[in-house]
Parts: C-alpha cells; structure tokens; sequence
C-alpha cells in the first residue's frame, strides 16, 4: 500500500478526515523547512568516535564528550543556520567549523584530517600554501585537549553548519602530540 493511502487510512482509524491530515502535514512540512535541523548536546552524528579514531592512531588519550561545549556549539551553529558562513565564533576554546549538504559528525571530522598531509611534524608546520592550513588537524590531536563538544544546524540554503570546540586548547607553538 503506497505510504499516502496509508496514512489516510490510519488517519480515518484515529478519527481525522482528509482536510485534518492534510492540514496537520502541512504544518509538519512547514516546520521542517523553516526549523533548524539541529544536533542535542548528546553526539548523535559520530562526532566523539571519529575525533578517537584519529586521535588512536598517534597514541592519544580519547576525548570525553562535554555538554557545555556542545551547548555552546549548539548555539553558535543555530546562529549561522541563517547564512551558514565560514566565520568562527568568539569562543574561549579550540574551534573547528565546516559546512556541506547532509555534513555529519564523522564526515567532518574526516574533512578536518585531510589536512594531515599539511603537517610536518619535525618543523610542527603546516607544509601547505596557508600559514594555517593543518589548524583543523591540529586541533583534532593536540595532546592536551580532553574535552570534546560539537553540534550541527540546517541552514536556509539546506546545507548542515558543524561546529565543534575543544579544551583545553593547545598552543600553536608546541608540538599537538
């Protein structure tokens, strides 16, 4: 049975005629277009699993995932769900960002480390054409880091914002691990 007719009759078993289920879906359609899609401050997106992974491989000690840093992340991803632009917030903390269609926690995190490439860790230098360019990796396996908070938000232009901030921070100057 297509899913529409099925709903229709679900919906005459619970006492709704057509005009109510089209109503309440219309609102329901309404409401996902318009509302941020947003993370909790749970990791529900493979945000913590994917930060550990990276982190294993040089030995690391594994993040632990912290509410107040996802809430903050939260908050700063739903601000940018309007324009969904590249700036970093004020945060007090590390900060990785990234923005893409359907961008998870995992995904993120994978785009961060591409940057590994750009690191030379004898020089502790990004190697690539920005000064910066390895930041994002860095972040990801600074050694002292041990706090993880991250969250997403659907921005208008259907793409996913991802925020995720990091303590204690490293310093640029000292070696990440």
């Amino acid at each position: 049975m297509p899913l529409v007719q099925l709903l229709f009759s679900y919906a005459a078993k619970m006492g709704f005629n057509k005009q109510n289920l089209v109503a309440v879906c219309s609102a329901a359609l309404i409401l996902i277009t318009y509302v941020p899609l947003a993370s909790t401050v749970e990791d529900d997106s493979g945000f913590l699993k994917a930060h550990n992974e990276i982190r294993k491989e040089h030995g690391l000690p594994p993040l632990q995932w912290n509410k107040t840093l996802a809430e903050y992340a939260q908050n700063y991803a739903n601000k940018r769900s309007g324009d969904c632009a590249m700036e970093h917030s004020d945060a007090p903390y590390s900060e990785n960002i990234a923005s893409g269609l359907g961008m998870t926690g995992e995904a993120a995190t994978k785009y961060w480390c591409t940057e590994k490439a750009e690191y030379d860790y004898n020089t502790n230098k990004c190697t690539g054409p920005e000064e910066d360019g390895c930041r994002h990796y860095t972040i990801i396996v600074t050694r002292i880091t041990t706090q993880l908070g991250c969250a997403r938000a659907k921005c208008k232009n259907g793409d996913m914002f991802v925020s995720c901030n990091y303590d204690p921070s490293g310093e640029p100057d000292q070696r990440p691990y």
